[in-house]
């Protein structure tokens, strides 16, 4: 049995550029593709590599800045080959261009009752199809902000999948009903819940399979243990923005090289690790107790070093 890997990469504009006071020109060019490393670069080497990979297009910002910059988001997407599915930040519903975010509605979408999340999923998901998309059917709340009533939303309105349950943020913003050590793809509310994998990262934390979270070496290692003990899927989270710097100004060359790392490793690993794209439907055992890769503080100890250095000299300099 192989183990499906999602790869995937939230694209939005970044509310802390709008926050900046920045026109919606800026705000695309720093948060979807800033200096050189945003999501052409990333198409770019997922075509290189052979890789799947799944892009959660948030389209709400199109209520403030107009639809064309989602349009654009999504022709690059899908005219590299890879998929759109629906992302959603509900701040933007109130914003208004230019004000550095004086006006937002609630950020987190658990936040809102059924009724409105359902209005907001169905508002999103029109503004994803008029922005050249094809019906989605996946889905992540934006901060990973979404409970039971989110997914029944989601089922109502006729979508397979869902991502957005993160066992590293449920004391957070991700309040989905499910044990946050629950990794492996779990049938909840009428649709298929495909958690963001974890790994322990000391006793009683963990920390999501993610770019700016895990070093190269970790992610390997997360990879290769879902591998070895037949896990029915791994979820991989990143961003546009993620490979540059918090102002969109220059590339982060920790998080370049872990994304260069994280492409040849899937691509060396591809006859057990398969990428998948959310549309293929690959068939999935529901309801493992897939468990997530053990701690270790030797390698926890590597990847706090390699991260203090991105912290204070990538991100400073």
């Amino acid at each position: 049995m192989t183990t499906a890997v999602f790869l995937t990469i939230d694209t939005e504009f970044a509310w802390r550029h709008h926050r900046e006071g920045l026109c919606s020109d800026a705000i695309y060019h720093r948060s979807v593709e800033p200096a050189g490393v945003g999501i052409s670069y990333q198409l770019d080497k997922l075509a290189r590599y052979g890789l799947k990979a799944c892009f959660f297009v948030d389209p709400m910002p199109a209520l403030t800045f107009g639809i064309e910059p989602v349009r654009r988001m999504v022709a690059t997407i899908l005219d590299a080959g890879q998929e759109v599915q629906l992302h959603l930040h509900p701040a933007w519903t109130a914003a208004i261009a230019r004000d550095r975010g004086a006006n937002h509605a609630k950020f987190d979408l658990s936040d809102y009752p059924l009724a409105e999340q359902y209005a907001l999923i169905l508002q999103a998901t029109e503004l994803l199809i008029d922005a050249g998309a094809p019906d989605p059917i996946a889905f992540r709340a934006g901060s990973y902000a979404a409970n039971d009533d989110t997914l029944a939303a989601l089922a109502a309105l006729g979508f397979a999948y869902d991502s957005s349950h993160n066992g590293a943020a449920s004391c957070d913003a991700s309040r989905i009903s499910l044990s946050p050590r629950q990794i492996a793809p779990v049938a909840a509310q009428g649709l298929i819940e495909i958690p963001v994998t974890v790994i322990e990262d000391r006793p009683g934390q963990l920390r999501t399979l993610q770019l700016c979270a895990l070093s190269a070496n970790e992610s390997r290692d997360a990879l290769e243990h879902a591998a070895a003990r037949g896990h029915v899927a791994a979820t991989i989270v990143s961003h546009g923005f993620e490979l540059a710097n918090r102002q969109g100004t220059r590339a982060n060359a920790v998080h370049v090289r872990r994304f260069e790392a994280l492409c040849a490793t899937l691509a060396e690993l591809r006859t057990d690790l398969p990428t998948r794209h959310f549309r293929d439907r690959p068939p999935l055992v529901l309801g493992r107790h897939d468990r997530p890769l053990a701690r270790d503080p030797i390698r926890r100890g590597l990847r706090q070093a390699e991260q203090l250095w991105s912290n204070w000299v990538e991100e400073r300099a």
